[in-house]
């Protein structure tokens, strides 16, 4: 048996703006599961101070609505990017990895999981159902990967024909 993975979820995003809430209640979701060796943060955006957190995993999965991103979601890792600039403020996902290798000497691998949106123009904290069924799928495909799925199967994972969760989890 290997050795447990630490794992951060970061899922971020605007809950007062409609579908760009979906990072947070995806996070949320896994978050009340409880799952062993998986740290959840919630937040409005990547930031500097995320560095240090990524530092301490060996993996890391940012969740983060999309509006162009195929039905239901995507799935794909990120390498860590030079950030030609940044602010106090916020990071780009790719960014943050790299800031944590930098600072930290962090080795984590990074995914992104990208749900797919549809409102994002108005204020308000509901999601759309079309939004809210993306959020279901996403959230069995994380829970099964989360909780001792094989990472060493996991590929770029583009959905680009409506799939019910059980067929995104069987492509872990």
């Amino acid at each position: 048996m290997s050795d447990p993975q630490k794992i951060l979820l970061i899922g971020f995003g605007n809950p007062g703006r409609l579908d760009d809430g979906l990072g947070p209640a995806l996070a949320q979701a896994i978050e009340e599961m409880a799952l062993p060796n998986v740290t959840v943060d919630i937040d409005y955006q990547v930031s500097v101070e995320h560095a240090q957190a990524i530092a301490g995993c060996d993996r890391v999965v940012f969740a983060d609505a999309s509006t162009d991103c195929p039905e239901p979601f995507s799935f794909t890792r990120i390498e860590p990017a030079e950030h030609l600039s940044f602010s106090s403020h916020s990071l780009s996902p790719a960014a943050a990895m790299s800031l944590a290798g930098e600072l930290f000497a962090a080795k984590a691998e990074g995914y992104i999981l990208a749900v797919r949106g549809y409102d994002f123009n108005e204020f308000g904290e509901r999601l759309s159902a079309a939004a809210m069924d993306n959020l279901a799928a996403a959230t069995a495909f994380a829970r099964t990967l989360l909780s001792g799925g094989d990472w060493a199967q996991v590929r770029p994972w583009r959905c680009e024909e409506p799939a019910s969760s059980a067929t995104a989890v069987n492509r872990i």
